[in-house]
C-alpha cells in the first residue's frame, strides 16, 4: 500500500510539475508576443516620423491644397513645393510646351469626394494625378486617370482624363515658392498656380 501510495503521489508530483511548466512556457509565449508587437509599433512609428521628418526636410517640401464645397465635399491636393533659388522657372527650367510634373517629388495628386466641372469639362468624384502643359499665354491642366506614379512619369495621353485650358495671367509680385491653392467662389471654386512671375488658373464647380 505504501508503494502505491509513493507511486500516485509521485505521477501526481510529475504531471503537477509538467502542467506548471507548459503553464510557465504559455506565459512566456504571451509575454514574448507582446513584447514583439511592441516592437513593430514602436518600429513603425519611428519609421513613420522618419519618414514625415523626410519629407519636410526635402528642398521640396510637401504641400497641400482643400477646399471644401458648400455641401461638405472636399478637393484636395497634395504636391511637393519647389523653390525658385534664383533661375528662370518658366521657358527655363519648365520648358514651354511641354508636360510638366507640376511640383516636384512624388506625382501631384488630385482628390474629389464630388462630380466636378473644371473649366466646363466633368470630372468623375475619385483620385487623379495632374500635370500642366506650360505656354506663355495659357496652360493646360492634364488629369491623368493613372495614380501612384513618381512625378516625372507622365503615363501618356491613353490615361488623360481630360485636358482643361488653364488661364495664364501676371503676379503682381514674384513668388518665389511653387504654390497650389484655392480661392472660394460663388459657385465653388478656384484652382490656382502661383510660381515665379506667373498664375495659371481655372474654376471649379460642384455638378
Amino acid at each position: 500500500m505504501r508503494v502505491n501510495a509513493f507511486r500516485i503521489a509521485f505521477t501526481g508530483q510529475i504531471r503537477f510539475n509538467a502542467g506548471a511548466q507548459l503553464k510557465g512556457e504559455e506565459e512566456m509565449r504571451k509575454q514574448f508576443a507582446v513584447l514583439a508587437v511592441g516592437c513593430l509599433t514602436l518600429g513603425f512609428m519611428a519609421a513613420l516620423g522618419s519618414a514625415q521628418a523626410d519629407k519636410a526636410a526635402r528642398p521640396s517640401p510637401a504641400a497641400k491644397a482643400t477646399c471644401t464645397l458648400a455641401d461638405g465635399k472636399t478637393i484636395t491636393v497634395d504636391y511637393s513645393s519647389p523653390r525658385a533659388k534664383g533661375r528662370k522657372i518658366y521657358g527655363g527650367l519648365v520648358p514651354y510646351g511641354e508636360v510638366w510634373r507640376t511640383g516636384a517629388n512624388e506625382a501631384t495628386t488630385f482628390v474629389t469626394t464630388s462630380d466636378l466641372m473644371v473649366g466646363g469639362t466633368h470630372v468623375p468624384a475619385g483620385s487623379y494625378t495632374i500635370f500642366t502643359i506650360p505656354n506663355k499665354d495659357k496652360w493646360t491642366l492634364v488629369i491623368s486617370k493613372k495614380t501612384g506614379e513618381w512625378g516625372t512619369n507622365y503615363p501618356g495621353p491613353e490615361n488623360d482624363l481630360a485636358r482643361i485650358e488653364m488661364k495664364a495671367s501676371a503676379l503682381p509680385a514674384a513668388a518665389e515658392n511653387f504654390t497650389i491653392a484655392f480661392d472660394k467662389t460663388s459657385g465653388g471654386c478656384a484652382l490656382r498656380m502661383d510660381w515665379e512671375s506667373t498664375r495659371a488658373s481655372v474654376e471649379i464647380a460642384k455638378m
